[in-house]
């Protein structure tokens, strides 16, 4: 009823006060310890600076970084807790209000998107983890570790590896690897190259990272690598799904679903993966380097991703029975889950149990998932298009043109992938098991 709706939305301010007071305690008053470097000076540690120290060569710089942004969350555990709570329970008491069984229910059933798309995607992934641990397992021999621990999975297995990629060379290099999406596609990526899209370069004042936004329009902060070449591929996604529908679509109907906003970039950075492949298929080194960071993408996207949508349906269903939410119980589950993904084969750190604490996503509750579901819908898209050629491309075509004129889950039928499904996950993380095998294949030759 309307009265009661006025009076949700009067809530609104409190509603965000979790997200706002995390933001502040993380952002403003949480200072971490410095990290200790080889050389015996000591480095600042950030949570801008966390990524870089956790891919460095230094075993010791890797785990000091770990244990200082681990161990210093954990020193505000139960504050955290407890602001985390208030926002499980406002979705919880936001769900009740407007008659839905569930929290989950409440975000998904507007968005027409079926909460067995959810399960599946866990499903399937849990399905999968003997492959993780198979590459597991192959990044601790690689590394020769007698031990594999938390702070061991994201420097990188292929030392000494770089290309350099001006930005024009790059663009070349994407739009040679996007040709299988037709030359029309092409034509707009080479308007947007020289018609003002882009802001390429890294500037004073300039936000950081890389997103699409507006007209479509492109913010870069390029670097010659290749790295920022799958970024420029990855953005022009975006901005061609935009110029789609913006083309096909009255303004109203326009705008396109969280659910399916990654999947035309993702689609792009895995059509341009296998063309690179095929570029480099006698240059040893540079075959190693793809397919280690096309593996990356899957661990990092669909089993972290999926490990944390595991991990905030644990947490709303504990509130909707009744259950406390505290640090102790926060902290066990997400530690049980890593042991579930990642100990059969690495040595699961205690304090990894205090990483849930540190993930802002978890304040706007039930959207990680598309993540995982985005990358999975997006690889068998590519290899459609791959496999098919033009017919794919024209029903591609429609996914990228139906904006939210029909629910996401109808956007993507249309392109022939049915997320209602388990198929797409399932070819999705298939794709990951060859990948595995490929890239087992090159460093063993």
């Amino acid at each position: 009823p309307a009265e009661q709706e006025k009076l949700l939305a009067m809530m609104g301010q409190v509603a965000q006060a979790p997200n706002h007071i995390f933001g502040m305690l993380t952002d403003v008053d949480m200072s971490f310890p410095p990290v200790q470097m080889p050389d015996g000076t000591t480095a600042e540690l950030t949570e801008g600076t966390y990524s870089q120290f956790i891919r460095s060569d230094s075993r010791d710089v890797r785990k000091s970084a770990f244990d200082g942004i681990m161990n210093t969350y954990g020193s505000f555990g139960s504050t955290i807790a407890a602001t985390y709570n208030g926002s499980v329970q406002n979705d919880v008491f936001q769900a009740r209000a407007r008659h839905y069984a569930t929290a989950r229910d409440a975000r998904m059933e507007p968005l027409e998107i079926p909460t067995s798309v959810y399960d599946n995607l866990i499903s399937e992934v849990h399905a999968a983890i003997p492959v993780l641990n198979e590459y597991l397992a192959l990044r601790k021999a690689l590394m020769g570790l007698d031990e594999l621990h938390m702070y061991d999975l994201y420097t990188p297995m292929v030392k000494n590896f770089h290309m350099e990629l001006s930005y024009d060379k790059a663009f070349d290099l994407v739009l040679e690897g996007l040709k299988p999406m037709g030359e029309d596609y092409l034509a707009k990526l080479r308007e947007a190259r020289v018609g003002g899209w882009i802001d390429v370069y890294p500037s004073k004042g300039k936000s950081s990272g890389a997103f699409s936004d507006v007209h479509p329009y492109v913010l870069l902060n390029h670097n010659d690598n290749l790295s920022d070449t799958f970024t420029i591929a990855h953005e022009l996604g975006h901005s061609m799904h935009s110029f789609y529908s913006n083309t096909n679509q009255p303004a109203p109907k326009s705008d396109y679903s969280l659910f399916v906003a990654e999947v035309a970039s993702t689609c792009n950075e895995a059509t341009m993966m296998r063309h690179l492949l095929k570029t480099f298929a006698d240059d040893k080194k540079a075959l190693a380097y793809l397919l280690n960071h096309f593996l990356e993408q899957f661990r990092t996207t669909v089993f972290r991703q999926t490990m944390f949508a595991e991990f905030e349906l644990i947490a709303h269903t504990m509130a909707e029975q009744g259950q406390p939410l505290t640090r102790e119980s926060l902290s066990k589950a997400y530690y049980e889950l890593n042991q579930k993904y990642y100990g059969a084969v690495c040595t699961v750190d205690e304090n990894i149990a205090n990483e849930w604490m540190r993930i802002p996503h978890f304040y706007r509750s039930y959207y990680v998932y598309v993540y995982a579901t985005g990358l999975c819908a997006a690889v068998s898209l590519s290899d459609k298009i791959l496999s098919e050629g033009a017919s794919a491309v024209r029903d591609y075509r429609k996914f990228l043109s139906a904006g939210c004129a029909v629910p996401p889950i109808d956007a993507l039928k249309l392109a022939g992938i049915d997320m209602s499904s388990p198929e797409p996950i399932r070819r999705a993380l298939g794709v990951f098991k060859d990948t595995l095998a490929q890239f087992k294949a090159v460093i063993m030759a």
